[in-house]
């Protein structure tokens, strides 16, 4: 916000509405004897955004301007008023004044960035960071954004390259290190991000999402458990309620086969927290590793007492199901989750799924075309669809359609080219189906029940040949 001396009073940021209205009232009063004082103008365009009240704002910014082209704020405080009005336009065209009069205008060309991040006009976006690092190199805004910007476009070695650059010259600087750490993230180069986080903590040993960080890259890069256990520890000693840090210390407890441990910290994040459904699904899990299936099963039954809207449970329950081969139990509770989530693509994959084990086969094929009405391009389904014809001989034709559709999509998927020779097999199109039976064997060769279906497939032409 600008001030001058005459008005610090009616300025103050911590003016409650009246006492704004009251200001307001006074500046227009001030405008109005003497409109070409250009204070006044600056004053009662802030006063007017803090109320949101931004065409008044603009009017008196544009006046500004107007009265004084040199009062360089009021182009800024203009491009942020059109932005929020969405008239991205004149958002561009104000600081394009700003800078015909003024080329190196360090906040200028940040503003014109930021606007036409605003707009999706990335390549322009990077144009203009660039444009103002030019004029200051070591811009942290600018640079962050930059990065940013890479990282999201998966152009994470731009980034690194950006951040190496700066920290050759201010290595003590911790914003950017802790950048060029969560790039080295993004880009699972777990331990050159950890040496960064470890550097930062050498500095400051008190900041907490360097530790937490730290700990995370231990636990995804190369299996340091040990060394995730003691950053989470040290962490939590700081902040014992860290949920996050919680969570991935019993993580890493059970990556070390210390399901007690585990469990212990997970049954430790409260029922409040973004973590408890995820917690108690990784509870299921572990449990389901120790061979406590049952328990397992109760714990998540339990859960959806508790609320029945979440997913992730009856999905997984159903999972646990499946593994105890109980399958109707299995094909209520997915039916129960579907009537809370009737679009739920996994739901109705796997309840297909049961159906076809359970050799419920019309209501298997019924419930994936469900499915693909859904998402008609959902390669799993197109081949369950397909393989189910094979293996019954019937509808070969539209399992072929089916099966070539989904291999578009994962071409290469050795179970889709497995069922894509196996519909072969079925027409007696033997040289076909030795082809994709090879390719599927070749992309998963410990599976016995493809490398059956090449067996077949050579007996079958041998025969032939008999």
């Amino acid at each position: 916000m600008v001030r001058s001396d005459w008005s610090s009073d009616v300025c103050s940021s911590d003016l409650k509405k009246e006492e704004v209205e009251r200001a307001i009232s006074l500046l227009e009063k001030a405008v109005a004897r003497d409109p070409e004082r250009v204070d006044p103008h600056i004053l009662l365009g802030s006063l007017y955004s803090n109320l949101k009240r931004y065409e008044d704002a603009i009017r008196e910014y544009e006046s500004v301007i107007t009265l004084d082209p040199d009062k360089r704020e009021a182009y800024l405080f203009l491009n942020l008023l059109y932005r929020e009005n969405q008239e991205f336009e004149k958002s561009v065209k104000i600081l394009e004044d700003l800078l015909a009069i003024d080329p190196s205008n360090l906040m200028g060309r940040y503003y014109l960035a930021k606007t036409y991040a605003v707009m999706e006009q990335y390549d322009k976006y990077e144009i203009w960071l660039r444009k103002a690092l030019d004029i200051k190199p070591n811009f942290r805004p600018a640079l962050v954004d930059l990065g940013t910007l890479y990282r999201s476009q998966a152009k994470s070695e731009k980034a690194v390259a950006i951040y190496e650059d700066f920290l050759r010259t201010d290595p003590a600087d911790v914003q950017i290190r802790f950048e060029l750490g969560n790039t080295l993230m993004k880009s699972e180069k777990y331990a050159a991000a950890a040496e960064e986080f470890e550097k930062i903590l050498q500095w400051d040993n008190s900041l907490t999402e360097a530790k937490f960080s730290l700990g995370l890259a231990y636990f995804l890069g190369h299996e340091q458990y040990d060394e995730a256990i003691a950053a989470f520890l040290d962490l939590l000693r700081i902040q014992p309620d860290n949920e996050k840090a919680i969570y991935f210390l019993a993580s890493a407890y059970e990556k070390k086969g210390q399901y007690g441990d585990a469990l212990k910290e997970l049954e430790s994040i409260s029922e409040g927290s973004e973590l408890y459904i995820a917690s108690r699904v990784k509870m299921g899990f572990i449990l389901q590793s120790d061979g406590r299936t049952q328990e397992a099963i109760e714990l998540i039954k339990g859960e959806i007492e508790k609320t029945d809207t979440e997913i992730e449970l009856h999905r997984f329950l159903a999972a646990l199901y499946e593994e105890e081969e109980m399958f109707e139990e299995a094909e209520h509770i997915l039916t129960k989750g579907l009537a809370v989530s009737p679009r739920n693509v996994d739901l109705h994959y796997r309840l297909g799924v049961i159906y076809g084990k359970e050799n419920k086969h019309e209501k298997s094929i019924e419930v994936m075309k469900a499915l693909l009405e859904i998402d008609p391009d959902n390669a799993d389904a197109l081949n369950f669809i397909g393989y189910s014809y094979a293996e019954r001989g019937v509808n070969l034709d539209e399992a072929e359609t089916l099966i070539k559709k989904a291999l578009r999509f994962k071409p290469d998927n050795g179970y889709i080219m497995d069922s894509m020779g196996w519909v072969y097999f079925r027409q007696n199109r033997l040289g076909e189906a030795i082809d994709c039976l090879r390719k599927a064997v070749d992309l998963l060769p410990q599976d016995p029940t493809i490398a059956g279906h090449l067996g077949d497939a050579y007996k079958k032409i041998g025969r032939a040949h008999v």
